[in-house]
């Protein structure tokens, strides 16, 4: 569902979950889930509201007061309320925040937020935020693909971005696992589609990451950039296609990403020395 709130970006969305009887004895489950854009004039503030709250930032600044205190939670930045008190948060501008944000509840909910915040607060700073992003943006893709809901799997997901607190508070968040799946994930991703106009905004949202994060952490692991993963990619496709078949140049630059025969033949003249025709001639004398 689309939101109608004001202040907020007609094209955020919401998902509501309705538990089975069996769900709200023995698992954590979403309540109402989604990924909202906030104007700067967006403000709300409860007194009340029946269960917990996650909210990761995935763009912006937001503006929070809780527990008789007033913060500014950062980009990657995830934070954690207990609803039931009173609370208020906002945008104090002047760009967008975008949120990505889950209320959940459950039998293990309180003790949950009791071993996350006892030491650290509800506001988290992940060193590595894709364990956390990648489980809450695949439940708001479940919802939002009508995709068959299983409540075991919904809770399992939530019993893992907890976890990720926990474990980031006790020192056991595995960084480099995390950054080396991260990395595998994109360049998988990007061998599937670089044949399409695709962005790093677009390989970055795959991730659930912002590009800024996601080609920190891509860089660090291949020593290629995106762009530069994606480039090499298609002129190593494209140079098969000049071995093996009889296409044309220009056939092979768009089957191969590009934009336009003279883009690919700059790209590939930059890259490899040579000339795609120079290159063909090459290999077959």
């Amino acid at each position: 569902m689309h939101s109608t709130e004001p202040h907020i970006s007609g094209d955020s969305q919401y998902f509501i979950h309705l538990p089975s009887t069996a769900a709200k004895r023995v698992y954590l489950y979403p309540v109402v889930l989604g990924i909202f854009r906030y104007e700067p004039a967006y403000y709300v503030r409860r007194s009340h509201y029946d269960n917990y709250l996650l909210m990761y930032i995935n763009r912006g600044t937001l503006t929070l007061v809780y527990e008789g205190r007033q913060s500014l939670v950062r980009e990657g930045q995830v934070v954690l309320l207990d609803c039931h008190k009173p609370h208020e948060y906002g945008n104090p501008g002047p760009g967008t925040l975008e949120i990505y944000w889950l209320h959940f509840q459950g039998s293990l909910a309180p003790e949950f937020y009791a071993l996350i915040t006892e030491s650290g607060g509800s506001i988290h700073t992940p060193l590595n935020p894709y364990p956390f992003t990648h489980h809450l943006r695949r439940l708001y893709e479940l919802y939002r693909t009508s995709a068959p809901i299983q409540e075991a799997e919904l809770s399992r997901r939530i019993t893992t971005m907890l976890s990720e607190l926990i474990g980031a508070r006790a020192g056991q968040n595995n960084s480099e696992n995390a950054a080396s799946e991260i990395a595998e994930n994109g360049m998988a991703y990007i061998n599937e589609h670089f044949r399409e106009d695709i962005s790093l905004e677009m390989i970055a949202e795959n991730a659930a990451l912002s590009p800024y994060y996601f080609t920190r952490i891509f860089s660090q692991e291949t020593g290629f950039t995106p762009h530069q993963y994606l480039i090499a990619t298609r002129l190593s496709f494209a140079k098969y296609l000049l071995q093996s078949g009889e296409m044309s140049v220009k056939e092979i630059a768009f089957h191969s990403g590009f934009h336009s025969e003279s883009s690919f033949c700059a790209t590939f003249r930059k890259w490899e020395g040579i000339t795609p025709g120079a290159y063909r001639s090459k290999i077959r004398h």
